[in-house]
């Protein structure tokens, strides 16, 4: 699996609005590029395409930024992806004078396609989240 440079960034400032709430005040564009090493004209573009696709919301003015537009119990990484770096691609097509060899080839990186979108469409921004706080134990 590949993931863009860009799709990466999103997927950090995802997290980094998750981790501010939704509820606080919004996240300025260079709190988040501080936090996590984003050039601010990049994440800009980045922020406009989760907008978008309806991911983020803005605030304008002095007390403005970004905040999630839904909870990230029901944002999937796999929304974030696609806002960035568009739906995922259809298989290639294998030739039918192919041998069998190919075929099963063919049906093998299917299936791990299928585990991919698998794993990103069931994982959340808030179990990502929950990854990143420390966790308290009480014996």
């Amino acid at each position: 699996m590949k993931v863009s440079a860009k799709a990466e960034y999103a997927c950090l400032a995802v997290l980094a609005l998750a981790q501010h709430g939704q509820e606080s005040t919004p996240l300025r564009i260079r709190e988040i590029s501080e936090l996590h090493g984003i050039p601010e004209r990049y994440l800009v573009q980045i922020l406009l395409q989760l907008k978008g696709a309806g991911l983020v919301s803005s605030t304008r003015g002095a007390s403005g930024g970004y905040r999630l537009a839904r909870s990230s119990e029901s944002i999937s990484v796999s929304e974030v992806l696609s806002a960035i770096d568009g739906p995922d691609l259809a298989p290639r097509d294998i030739p039918r004078a192919n041998r069998r060899a190919t075929q099963i080839l063919g049906r093998l990186w299917e299936r791990v396609r299928e585990a991919e979108r698998t794993v990103l469409d069931q994982t959340t921004i808030a179990a990502l989240v929950a990854q990143t706080s420390p966790h308290e134990w009480t014996i």
